[in-house]
């Protein structure tokens, strides 16, 4: 074997998967940084390789990517953006249609759908990935959250946004809310979006730590885009430390749904 076959092997038995977090400069409170060091521990704990960017306006586009996190921010962050984010929106759409999974809160939640109309009145056009609009409105909604899902069950998070968005005919919510007053708008008991591999919510906390079940979601999405498959390739030691965490997650979940909003 020469030199260069062994760099390739090498590579191969790295098996890196390459995650963006995106503005995180403008677009990044409540935690929601805390997603992306979940999402790079598990993949390390499930024997992949994570390889993480930081994008912020007028950076280089990775050459590979492989999972976008996006966070909340305030009106002013979403403003700071939003030309060069709309520099990057063929690129965003096209990689949904290829099934790369991203998981937005908040403000990017609201950027991935059509548009935002803040409180002044200020229009904030969207890129269209999710079939929803935001108005901006006096109130605001927050406090503690327990949404249902089907696909993963109770998600557990915090919610805190005066943005209240409304989901086209047809639009999946990412989960449903027990009453009114929560949610997407407070209105019609569904919180965030899914479409293709591609989560929207207005759960901060972080969500990720408290829900284990999303995080492995866009890993084996991630996985599946980057090599055709989820194949973890853990040693015991890896399996014992992940069991451990999700059993540590387990009770801080039991703990998290019983607080007071």
């Amino acid at each position: 074997m020469n030199q260069g076959d062994e760099v390739m092997k090498s590579r191969d038995e790295r098996r890196p998967l390459d995650v963006m977090s995106i503005y995180p400069r403008d677009m990044n409170i409540y935690g929601d940084w805390g997603n992306v060091l979940t999402i790079t521990r598990r993949l390390t704990l499930y024997g992949y390789e994570p390889i993480v960017h930081t994008y912020n306006q007028g950076d280089p586009w990775p050459e590979h990517v492989d999972m976008i996190l996006g966070g909340g921010g305030q009106d002013t962050g979403q403003k700071k953006i939003a030309d060069d984010f709309f520099k990057r929106a063929d690129t965003l759409r096209q990689l949904v249609q290829e099934d790369v999974p991203m998981l937005m809160i908040c403000g990017m939640y609201q950027l991935f759908g059509e548009y935002f109309e803040t409180i002044d009145g200020t229009r904030l056009d969207g890129i269209g990935v999710f079939g929803v609009y935001t108005e901006g409105r006096e109130s605001r909604m927050i406090g503690n959250l327990v949404e249902h899902s089907e696909q993963f069950g109770d998600v557990i998070g915090y919610e805190n946004h005066s943005g209240q968005t409304f989901l086209r005919e047809g639009v999946q919510p990412f989960g449903h809310v027990d009453r009114e007053g929560w949610g997407n708008n407070g209105k019609d008991r569904t919180e965030g979006a899914i479409v293709h591999n591609v989560i929207g919510t207005y759960m901060h906390g972080p969500l990720l730590p408290k829900n284990p079940a999303v995080a492995d979601f866009l890993i084996h999405a991630a996985a599946v885009h980057r090599y055709g498959e989820f194949q973890p390739q853990q040693s015991e030691e890896q399996k014992a430390e992940l069991a451990h965490i999700n059993e540590i997650v387990a009770n801080a979940r039991g703990v998290a749904a019983s607080r007071p909003r």
